[in-house]
């Protein structure tokens, strides 16, 4: 199994970046279990997996965390877990009980890590948002957008799953490996914000270089200002995209596209010619179809690809080859990544229903068959039937 294999988490349920990285920490092989509210539970368990791919690869159990028995029941779990994961606004687990201190009193060693927009503290930690706010804030969405364009919000992946989630599951597994030779364990404060911060490092040293203006969006190297660096499309309506930044893979676009020996092509880095030259080449790229340009650009070191669709994406011949994407109870979705030499990630459960483990994961985790039964008359926690 994967390489966390062994490893304990507790996910308090929620939307978006928190059960991304519950799938992530599990699809490497820890045991993640699904804490959801008890009223989420709707009657018998369908016959079919749950809908959202996200919830793969763990158990679900149902708990009432504001009945004093659903409490006294999760901080039981915490006993045995390495690590729990909540994404509420600042200050709701401590109010339900459940905080940090709480939990790492009753296991010294748990990993508690906290997935919030605008982190535990600061002006707007109290404040609602979503993905676009927090890019927004995080000086990122601003350049993403075309010459004289609005900026264009990229889906929700940066905040919520590059900034959000996948911080939180990189800091918990880091903080493991540390309580593996402290035997304490502590508190990952994940803010998107901040997380979306890191990831445009690269940008802040362009700035601090003099090749990036940030008050010029959509004219810079990487953000559609470049002609050799852009999408462009084709003459059957499909879009190719482009990425020949060093020299000899700029040679190698000029020579397949027939623009060797054109002067003013040749002044590749020349940023006030980019926008004729874009112009140019634009026209050029729309005088044959997608496939031709595959045809005559695949897997050469012109840096290029098509621009696929998800369905497009998951038939293209290198994606199948890899099993980048993968089948799971009829639904098509990404494979585990990455991918490791010994200890292969996979994915061990279809996405469950809310409560469909209850009774399963309390036994497994200790609870007593006595004590089930009073919690789940008591309505303190809940088995969906």
């Amino acid at each position: 199994m994967g390489p966390l294999a062994g490893k304990r988490i507790i996910e308090i349920a929620g939307i978006g970046p928190g059960p991304f990285a519950a799938m992530l920490l599990s699809d490497l092989g820890a045991e993640v279990i699904r804490v959801e509210r008890t009223g989420a539970v709707r009657g018998p368990t369908p016959d079919k997996p749950a809908g959202d791919v996200s919830l793969r690869g763990r158990r679900n159990v149902a708990i009432d965390l504001k009945h004093p028995g659903g409490l006294a029941t999760l901080l039981d779990l915490v006993e045995s877990a390495d690590g729990l994961i909540e994404g509420f606004r600042p200050g709701v687990m401590e109010r339900l009980g459940a905080g940090p201190d709480v939990c790492l009193e009753r296991n010294p060693k748990l990993v508690f890590g906290r997935m919030t927009g605008w982190g535990q503290d600061g002006p707007y930690a109290q404040a609602a948002g979503h993905d676009i706010n927090y890019i927004s804030l995080a000086g990122a969405l601003a350049h993403f957008g075309r010459a004289g364009e609005a900026p264009v919000p990229p889906l929700n992946m940066v905040g919520d799953f590059g900034g959000g989630g996948m911080f939180l599951a990189l800091g918990v597994v880091a903080a493991l490996l540390e309580a593996q030779t402290s035997g304490q364990g502590q508190v990952v404060d994940t803010a998107m914000v901040d997380g979306t911060a890191v990831l445009m490092t690269m940008f802040w040293s362009m700035k601090a270089a003099g090749i990036f203006d940030e008050q010029n969006p959509g004219t810079n190297l990487l953000d559609t200002g470049a002609h050799f660096y852009d999408v462009y499309e084709c003459s059957d309506g499909r879009y190719i995209s482009i990425g020949s930044i060093e020299p000899q893979f700029y040679a190698e676009l000029m020579r397949l596209t027939g623009l060797e020996g054109d002067d003013q092509f040749a002044r590749q880095m020349d940023a006030t010619q980019w926008p004729e030259l874009k112009v140019r080449i634009a026209e050029l790229f729309k005088t044959k179809t997608c496939d031709e340009w595959c045809e005559l650009m695949e897997m050469t070191d012109v840096c290029f690809a098509p621009v696929l669709t998800m369905s497009e994406a998951a038939q293209h011949p290198h994606n199948v080859e890899r099993q980048t994407f993968i089948e799971l109870g009829g639904t098509v979705q990404p494979a585990p990544a990455p991918r490791f030499s010994r200890t292969a990630a996979e994915v061990t459960q279809l996405p469950a229903h809310p409560g469909e483990h209850t009774r399963d994961v309390l036994a497994d985790w200790g609870v007593d068959a006595e004590r089930v039964g009073q919690l789940l008359e008591s309505g303190a926690v809940r088995h969906a039937e």
